[in-house]
């Protein structure tokens, strides 16, 4: 795995958003990026995984980019590839990342399993090791009591020791992507930095990009099974 920087912005908050249940960090960072000004100022690659890109409107988007928004003073790493076998390298990654800019936070977006209706108002909790807990319940966010948290955000949990870290959860459902869970999760993250979003498109983007997730998903699927033909008929 290797990673670029080329600026390196003092005490910032960072946002981390990897495909997980939902895709909802992946929706909810590209949300950002559609709604802020941002720059890119780096990426990741994980040449132990197939190499995986998306083009959108013309442009290439980086399996792990990584973006920064001057006026909120916001780092953003945006992830369209899995991540399966490489948690603790993207998080070590990631936490090096925060200790050479001395974030103030990490904070990394996810999806939690629900078994209300798709028609039910999703929910947000939180899990954090901040004296922000009040913050958060005023925001309507509550605290994640009980659950089991596996991927990225279980290995910046454990692996953040007294760095500032958060993990914000939404409801989500098994069906990926998760466009609705994704706003609401905005939405929290909206109240909790004061980014002032506004919400009325935020549905509509979510799934024009829910749509390009789907596309990949099917390209990736596409390119794994030609691979798996192509070892059987080797083997055999």
């Amino acid at each position: 795995m290797e990673m670029r920087l080329k600026k390196k912005p003092t005490k910032p908050t960072i946002i981390g958003g990897f495909p997980g249940f939902g895709l909802v960090g992946t929706i909810a960072t590209e949300f950002l990026l559609s709604h802020l000004q941002t720059e890119p100022i780096g990426k990741i690659w994980m040449t132990e995984l197939p190499p995986t890109l998306a083009i959108h409107e013309g442009k290439l988007v980086e399996p792990i980019g990584i973006f920064y928004n001057r006026k909120h003073n916001l780092v953003i790493v945006h992830a369209i590839t899995a991540t399966g076998g490489m948690e603790w390298q993207i998080t070590s990654s990631l936490l090096k990342i925060a200790k050479q800019m001395k974030a103030k936070e990490l904070i990394s977006l996810e999806g939690v399993h629900t078994a209300d209706g798709e028609d039910a108002e999703p929910k947000t909790f939180y899990y954090t090791n901040r004296k922000t807990g009040v913050q958060f319940e005023k925001i309507g966010v509550q605290p994640l009591k009980e659950g089991i948290i596996i991927g990225i955000t279980a290995s910046i949990i454990l692996a953040a020791e007294k760095f500032p870290i958060t993990a914000l959860f939404v409801e989500s459902h098994s069906q990926m992507p998760d466009s609705k869970a994704a706003a609401k999760l905005i939405e929290s993250l909206d109240k909790y930095l004061k980014l002032d979003v506004d919400y009325t498109p935020l549905i509509k983007l979510a799934e024009q990009f829910e749509d390009k997730l789907r596309k990949l998903m099917e390209q990736n699927k596409l390119v794994q099974d030609e691979r798996n033909k192509k070892s059987l008929s080797y083997v055999g």
